[in-house]
């Protein structure tokens, strides 16, 4: 298990992290335009969200070690064709197209990787049976961990080594990922479900109750989160008068606390059960949530962020372990690709939603996604309990 899917998750978890944080980095410190920074983070993210609608499918297709090679040495290619342009501006290509190219690439590459390891990560967990759990919450911890580390190393690297070390590390973690998997055969489907793509994901989560309720209820509750992420800038800076580097310390710490709930929830899920252990930390992510809507001081954020951090780290390894348990082999790919594409719409729309809104209203903003949290929650994992296929 460590060889065949735990080194080769860390490396390429390494370089998603660096891609997430350390492109719109090299960006800013190119271009110097705080604009072009912002189109960079879109133009990066938008491809990843069309990833989702093709990757899972060709990894169902072709099988993981073909996609997560090939895109591994895609993005190794992409990195360092950017540095090369960068370190030879007499070659006539200006740095910002440059840097404003290997956004959209390295984002899509990046996802494709990414669906290839995790759908790993799912026949790991099969295999695994009961202790499926386990497995998911090492990979969680893997993943977590990469993105507390990506941002300071990627800005560290960039700081003292300027964009070509940064892209060379980029580009050999890339590598390094590709060359950890293990060549193993594979037997990747051919069978008409696994070629529809994102109707092969609907149809499987309409055909999986238990799946489809514990995504909706997350759906709701990623809603007040990506609220909180996108509103904590102007909270934090204009309602509470400190600084950019306070608000991104809220979520580092956030970043531990749910890195301990991971390593909590495997051990509760041991002794009692997945059903209960998701209930609590649905409890404790909706409770720490409304609390955060009335909170006024800056320490509150911190420790009321951290604890909905923490109920969340344990609800992701729930939804990790169920789904290794009730998708079928087959369509794991796409399926994963839909259920995670549903997750992520509500961070695009929390964004627009605090650019168009009153600062002095996004309090209230946040009462009411927390009530719908709740609310969805409770439905959510109350629906689970009379469930058959909930595994225990």
């Amino acid at each position: 298990m460590f060889r065949s899917v735990y080194l080769p998750r860390s490396a390429d978890g390494a370089a998603f992290a660096m891609t997430t944080y350390g492109i719109p980095l090299i960006v800013v410190a190119t271009t110097r335009s705080a604009t072009l920074t912002g189109v960079a983070f879109a133009l990066e993210w938008l491809p990843r969200l069309v990833a989702f609608t093709v990757a899972g499918s060709l990894v169902d297709r072709h099988g993981v070690p073909r996609i997560f090679r090939t895109a591994c040495v895609g993005r190794t290619l992409a990195v360092l064709l950017a540095a090369l342009l960068l370190a030879a501006p007499d070659v006539g290509v200006p740095a910002a197209v440059t840097v404003m190219a290997l956004a959209p690439v390295s984002g899509f590459l990046t996802e494709c990787s990414y669906i290839a390891v995790e759908t790993a990560g799912g026949e790991a967990s099969r295999t695994a049976g009961s202790r499926a759990h386990r497995v998911q919450s090492v990979l969680l911890g893997i993943d977590q961990t990469a993105m507390l580390a990506g941002p300071l190393v990627s800005g560290l690297l960039l700081k003292y080594g300027g964009s070509a070390l940064m892209l060379s590390t980029l580009a050999a973690l890339s590598l390094l990922a590709a060359a950890l998997l293990p060549r193993r055969p594979t037997a990747p489907s051919r069978s008409p479900a696994s070629r529809s793509g994102v109707r092969a994901g609907w149809g499987t989560l309409r055909a999986l109750p238990a799946l489809a309720w514990l995504v909706g209820g997350l759906l709701v509750s990623n809603t007040a989160i990506a609220l909180l992420q996108a509103a904590m800038p102007v909270i934090v800076v204009t309602e509470l008068g400190r600084s950019s580097a306070d608000a991104g310390l809220i979520w580092s710490a956030a970043a531990v606390t749910s890195l301990l709930a991971i390593a909590l929830a495997r051990r509760a899920i041991d002794r009692w059960g997945l059903w209960p252990v998701g209930a609590t930390a649905a409890a404790v992510a909706a409770a720490a949530t409304l609390a955060v809507a009335k909170a006024d001081t800056y320490p509150e954020y911190v420790l009321l962020i951290a604890v909905l951090m923490a109920g969340e780290g344990g609800l992701t390894v729930v939804l990790r372990t169920l789904r290794s348990h009730l998708i079928p082999p087959e369509v794991f790919g796409s399926t994963l690709s839909l259920t995670i594409l549903l997750l992520l719409v509500p961070f695009p729309a929390a964004g627009l939603l605090v650019a168009v809104i009153p600062p002095a209203q996004i309090g209230h903003a946040v009462t009411v996604t927390a009530l719908m949290q709740a609310l969805g929650l409770f439905t959510a994992f109350a629906r689970l309990r009379t469930l058959r296929t909930t595994p225990a």
